[in-house]
């Protein structure tokens, strides 16, 4: 892991099309944007980590029970 120290207005790039930049810091919270293209998704950790669950019980599921499990 990297680990960055940035101030209010500071920014940094991943893989030349990503920008984060630190919006505020309030006590203990940080606010940050996110500039990135449409194709990539952005999500926080805990709805990305329950999205690859479900993704992995429906694929767990037999064929009509995994069909079903869409509707």
């Amino acid at each position: 892991m990297l680990a960055l120290t940035r101030k209010t207005g500071d920014a940094i790039m991943l893989n030349n099309n990503i920008e984060i930049t630190v919006l505020e810091v309030k006590g203990d919270q940080v606010k940050i944007g996110i500039s990135a293209p449409r194709d990539v998704s952005i999500y926080r950790k805990e709805i990305y980590l329950e999205i690859q669950k479900e993704n992995e019980e429906i694929m767990n599921m037999d064929g009509i029970d995994a069909l079903n499990g869409l509707f």
